[in-house]
């Protein structure tokens, strides 16, 4: 043994061998756990001792559960091996039929054809339904294996033919969702996934709110476990291990990671010249996790066993991820030769193999005795999150038409002589004249194999992924709750991120929602005057709070509990977005409405996690996103990476996404109000994104009557008298929102007492709502012409008030220029902060950005003159006295 590993570095051989031999006479007598204990121990001892011993994270390139370890498989195998192969055919008949009627639709192969042992195991012994005892599993189903999913369950009878063929066929309202999609098929799908990545980060949070739920005692969630797989190659996205200390830290033994270690990403290797099954053990370990490997199938353990020199373990840690996957994309032969072949020794250990017998040498991943013990310990293991590693081929059954080849990936087509391949492969009684047209196949309600499979999903508690919506609906406050901030600030200037704290307080203040609403902060809290809820309702801590805070000794200090409310997650919007995902969406997970509320910088909001956001959106999260220090000038002293002008814009792509862009307390009061009702009485499937604002300034009373123009999108804040004054006489329509009403207020004000011009001024949260609405009238109207159609709301406002319609908000020019068609006026002028930010202060920015109350007031002026109502000698004299610089560089090129 010593001569098998001997280094050239070792100054005594002798010394060694002993030592290396009263090791193997430990394993032989005691067993490798009592060996790796006296190693702890030793290793303990040296570095007491003074010794530097790197720590090495990871193991040997095995499996982690040796056979002699092994949890038996119960049920019957052979059934099961089966209705695996029905389900392989029948995802592979989905996507060849797909691709055989036209329209290119595509698919995925490959993937599933790796997976389906790892999924197969799961459902029949593993993954709980919504029915059980001890409520249902959540399944984060890797994107591209959806067609195995739909295969399960077309056998399972909760789809028939017609669906199937609707792979990718969506339009007619009956086809299935190229990935999983709740938002596409909301009975179906639990969690969108597809967006690699993504699905990773979500389910480590997931799993901890279900901690959440569970130590506050809204839910039973402690028997629940998080399923989540992905593939080697989607580990290199940042969010699929960029959170995997959070598991680790906080001990989330409910969340089992299943890593597909295919060895391929979607054009060629993962590491080639490495191997990803190590560096992902060693990653993972480092973080706190259980880490199983799932490497060798069970044709390799005589194999292991008679390799006495450790010829045959060194072999396999020489042999990299590249010559794996070659080594699979040939034969026996092959294997024989550039594997074995290798040593000597290894060459006769084989001799007595045949070349098939070679090639059966199966891989942990294609294992269902391996994958259960895996799965089985995971399901067993207390006190850490656990990831499966498991060994698997790409294209796993296509033989030459793809089976761990580069194009694996792109396989969508398979001629007659491949379909045959794959017939044959896993013995599915399809006739020779069927193989043309490749059918799906469906032995019989009465046969075994159906009735095995239902039973299975019987005792697990029925068939997933399924979502159910049963929660209840909250009693929703009404507005006059929110009289606080409704009734105004006087004379004492706040902002309006004041308000929404105020509005938060409201909630918190009432008994019937109160446990239900979730702060979320991305560690901000004092920047947002969010810290006086760490002593009122306390930081949500799974271990409570084991030190004494340095600023115990205050009103405001830093409480951890065990039962606390405040999800505070540090400096991570990827993962703060995660956690109001699994907040937001627990009314279907759960059967649990919860109200988050995430209160993050705008900047940091959908432009950074954008992605999450469109996930969201087809999850159906129900929730308010709160984006703090708004505006490209309102945030004055931060710059460039901090100053956003453009989340609205970003946030108005996604079509359940309400956005606001309030400028006055009573304006977030109401749209807060009914964004609860909206959500959470009516239950309806939309999110809510909130802009607020950092910038003091006093608040006036709610006026009368301006709620339904609140919700709507736009209302009247100051009429100048229609119809009460000299027709013939000037006036201009002001349309602001956010931080630059204020300046508009300021514009018209500016108008009447220098040039005596009046104003309406219409206050304008959300121009993508005006936006979304006017789009439905004006398409009712194209279908149905001739007929009395539904009029775009702005439209109906602006009608028949004279005068230029000028637009300015703190955010680029196309957010308010969205309207632009449904503006009844012929002139209509857009001001926004196109361009990037910098730091200076406000004053100076909005001028800068050709937002100040001048600009506005300035391109109200041209508007008249080109009416004719204000002469060119007025508009030129105007200009020096509004201080206008036609030559100062347009803000973009600068």
């Amino acid at each position: 043994m010593a001569d098998q590993w001997r280094h050239p570095g070792d100054v005594d051989g002798e010394e060694t061998r002993e030592w290396l031999e009263a090791l193997a006479a430990v394993v032989d007598r005691d067993g490798p756990e009592r060996a790796h204990y006296l190693l702890e121990r030793m290793v303990e001892l040296a570095r007491r001792s003074g010794a530097h011993l790197p720590f090495d994270l990871t193991t040997a390139y095995l499996n982690t559960i040796p056979p002699h370890r092994q949890q038996g498989m119960p049920g019957d195998g052979e059934i099961e091996h089966r209705i695996r192969s029905i389900i392989r055919w029948n995802a592979m008949a989905m996507v060849i039929r797909a691709g055989r009627r036209g329209g290119e639709l595509g698919g995925h192969i490959a993937s599933f054809a790796s997976a389906a042992t790892l999924y197969d195991v799961g459902f029949n012994h593993f993954f709980k339904g919504p029915d059980h005892e001890h409520g249902s599993d959540l399944l984060y189903i890797q994107g591209h294996s959806s067609p195995g999913i739909y295969a399960r369950a077309f056998l399972e009878g909760r789809l028939d033919e017609s669906r199937l063929d609707g792979f990718r066929r969506e339009v007619d309202g009956q086809g299935l969702s190229s990935y999983p999609h709740p938002w596409l098929m909301p009975e179906f799908w639990q969690i969108p996934t597809v967006s690699m990545g993504l699905g990773p980060i979500m389910a480590i949070y997931q799993a901890r709110f279900l901690k959440y739920l569970h130590n506050r005692e809204l839910a039973a969630t402690e028997r629940r476990k998080v399923w989540c797989f992905m593939g080697d190659g989607e580990c290199d996205e940042p969010e699929s291990l960029g959170a995997i200390s959070l598991a680790g830290r906080e001990k989330l033994d409910n969340l089992v990671f299943v890593v597909n270690c295919n060895l391929q990403r979607l054009d060629g290797p993962v590491r080639g010249n490495g191997k990803i099954i190590q560096e992902l053990e060693g990653v993972f370990r480092g973080a706190g996790w259980n880490v199983i490997k799932v490497i060798w199938g069970s044709y390799w353990d005589p194999l292991l066993a008679r390799d006495t020199k450790g010829l045959l373990r060194r072999r396999m840690e020489e042999a990299l991820d590249g010559d794996y996957q070659k080594y699979k994309a040939n034969d026996g032969a092959y294997v024989r030769e550039h594997f074995f072949g290798a040593y000597d020794e290894l060459k006769e250990m084989v001799a007595n193999l045949s070349d098939e017998d070679i090639w059966r040498l199966n891989r942990g991943g294609h294992d269902p005795h391996k994958i259960y013990a895996a799965y089985h310990a995971a399901t067993q293991h207390s006190g850490q999150p656990t990831v499966i590693l498991a060994k698997t081929i790409k294209g796993y059954g296509l033989g030459k038409s793809g089976e761990g080849q580069n194009i694996s990936h792109q396989q969508k087509k398979l001629d007659t002589e491949g379909v045959k391949y794959f017939r044959d492969r896993f013995r599915v009684p399809i006739r020779d004249e069927q193989l043309e047209e490749v059918p799906y196949y469906h032995p019989g309600e009465n046969s075994p194999e159906i009735q095995y499979l239902k039973a299975r999903r019987e005792a697990l508690g029925g068939f997933l992924p399924q979502r159910r919506v049963d929660s209840p609906r909250l009693p929703i406050p009404e507005l006059d709750a929110f009289e606080p901030v409704t009734k105004g600030s006087g004379e004492r200037e706040i902002s309006t991120t004041m308000a929404f704290v105020r509005c938060l307080t409201v909630l918190l203040r009432d008994k019937q929602i109160a446990r239900h609403v979730v702060p979320i902060i991305c560690d901000e809290a004092r920047t947002f005057g969010m810290e006086g809820l760490f002593r009122q309702i306390g930081i949500y801590a799974p271990s409570g709070q084991l030190y004494e805070p340095v600023d115990s000794d205050q009103l405001m200090y830093y409480k951890e509990d065990r039962k606390g409310q405040v999800l505070q997650e540090g400096i991570t919007e990827a993962g703060s977005m995660s956690s109001w995902i699994a907040a937001a969406t627990s009314y279907a997970t759960s059967g649990v409405p919860m109200i988050p509320f995430y209160t993050f910088y705008s900047m940091f909001g959908f432009q950074r996690v954008g992605d999450l956001a469109w996930a969201a959106g087809d999850m159906r999260a129900r929730g308010f996103l709160i984006g703090g220090t708004s505006g490209r000038t309102t945030l004055n002293g931060e710059g460039l990476q901090h100053e956003d002008g453009h989340s609205h814009v970003l946030a108005g792509t996604i079509p359940n996404c309400v956005t606001y862009d309030p400028t006055f307390g009573y304006e977030l009061a109401v749209i807060i109000q009914d964004g609860l009702r909206r959500m959470y009485a009516d239950c309806e499937d939309v999110y809510y994104y909130i802009t607020v604002l950092n910038e003091n300034y006093a608040h006036p009373a709610m006026p009368e009557g301006c709620e339904e123009g609140i919700r709507r999108g736009m209302y009247l804040l100051r009429d100048c008298g229609l119809g009460t004054t000299d027709p013939d006489k000037a006036r201009v329509q002001f349309m602001g929102s956010g931080a630059i009403l204020r300046e508009a207020i300021a514009a018209a004000d500016l108008l009447a007492d220098r040039y005596g011009i009046d104003s309406d001024i219409w206050s304008v949260p959300s121009f993508n709502e005006l936006r979304r609405q006017a789009h439905a009238a004006t398409r009712a109207s194209l279908l149905r012409p001739g007929q009395d159609g539904p009029k775009p709301y702005i439209t109906a406002l602006l009608e028949g008030r004279p005068g230029p319609v000028v637009a300015a908000t703190d955010y680029v020019r196309a957010y308010a220029d969205q309207v632009r068609e449904y503006i009844p006026q012929d002139d209509y002028y857009v001001l926004g902060t196109d361009g990037f930010g910098r730091s200076d202060t406000r004053e100076n920015l909005r001028r800068f950005f050709e937002v100040d109350r001048n600009h506005i007031a300035w391109t109200a002026l041209v508007g008249l003159n080109r009416r004719g109502q204000f002469s060119d000698a007025d508009l030129a004299e105007a200009r020096n006295d509004l201080a206008i610089d036609p030559d100062k560089p347009f803000p973009p090129s600068v």
